[in-house]
């Protein structure tokens, strides 16, 4: 049996809670993890004040040395980054890596992405997955070269999109998946059995570009089913979003739609058209069914659930959706 090197020094690059996971693992494993690299704190809420990243956060809890550079091919940072004489660099939704810094540990540096590579290539991966209705997704660890996700693939790991799926859910699925396969990864690369392969590029690829409030706007005229699977995908956050319009005025309200189920019925309703009993249930008329909306967030408002919501949401008889 191999012996593992796990006095193998690694500097960990991360921000978000989805890369917190990974760094807990190496730590409680015994790994080496000399520093973590993360984004700067920055202001946020009504007071701004500073806020730190998911992964700084952990690392203080185990003493680990944090770096925060501005710019990455900063002459100071990269000379900190250099004192550490790390062999490995680990980067999990962090930035792109100049290649200044990517090609400075002997042993390379890898990244984690959620999805199976090259598949949904892009900053939002688990959304797009969930959008565009697939089955199935996971995680790759790739080592990084000159282009975005598109390096050698060491391992991978498929996972399962269930039909209550929402960005939320799949997001802690691969997280815990993720983990495993940063560990599996770092323990080839300590004991030298890597054997990466060129990523295969053959046929249609999608992509997982990053979202923007205005593409999340949910369109009516599409079928229930991508509505379902377009407001899940956006669950919570960005959230998809529409305008409830006054029939009578014009008045419009923007509202965020967090949860739904859908029903393939025929009708000649136009598109966006309301059908509530005002009490129990909100529907909304789309090309081949209802969206039966079931959370919801008005503008200015709290989040609610749909009899919460229409509780204190009169006359929605007189209202459209846009």
């Amino acid at each position: 049996m191999t012996t593992i090197n796990k006095n193998i020094r690694i500097i960990y690059m991360g921000t978000p809670d989805f890369a917190v996971e990974p760094l807990k693992m190496l730590v409680e494993r015994g790994y080496n993890v000399v520093a973590a690299v993360t984004v700067p704190d920055k202001p946020a809420g009504r007071g701004q004040k500073l806020q730190q990243s998911a992964v700084k956060t952990y690392a203080q809890t185990v003493n680990l040395p944090v770096l925060q550079p501005v710019k990455l091919k900063d002459e100071t940072f990269l000379t900190r980054l250099g004192s550490y004489n790390a062999e490995l660099f680990i980067v999990v939704a962090f930035r792109m890596l100049p290649e200044i810094v990517w090609k400075m540990p002997p042993r390379g540096t890898f990244n984690l992405h959620a999805s199976l590579l090259p598949q949904y290539r892009g900053a939002a991966p688990i959304n797009w997955a969930i959008i565009n209705g697939e089955k199935t997704t996971g995680v790759t660890t790739f080592f990084i070269n000159e282009e975005i996700d598109t390096g050698k693939i060491i391992f991978a790991t498929e996972t399962e999109i269930t039909s209550t799926d929402n960005a939320e859910t799949l997001h802690d699925k691969l997280m815990h998946a993720g983990a495993n396969l940063v560990l599996q990864t770092v323990d080839a690369i300590a004991q030298n059995t890597v054997c990466s392969k060129q990523q295969i590029t053959n046929g249609n690829l999608c992509t997982a570009p990053k979202i923007f409030k205005e593409m999340c706007k949910i369109n009516w005229q599409q079928t229930p089913e991508k509505i379902y699977n377009f407001i899940r995908g956006l669950s919570p956050y960005p959230a998809a979003w529409c305008e409830f319009v006054t029939i009578y005025d014009l008045q419009i309200f923007s509202a965020k739609i967090y949860a739904s189920t859908y029903e393939i019925t025929p009708h000649n309703l136009p598109f966006g058209t309301i059908n509530s009993d005002g009490k129990t249930f909100l529907k909304i008329a789309c090309n081949g069914g209802f969206i039966n909306v079931t959370d919801i967030h008005l503008s200015g408002k709290k989040r609610l659930n749909i009899r919460d919501f229409l509780a204190g949401f009169r006359d929605v008889e007189n209202y459209l959706i846009k």
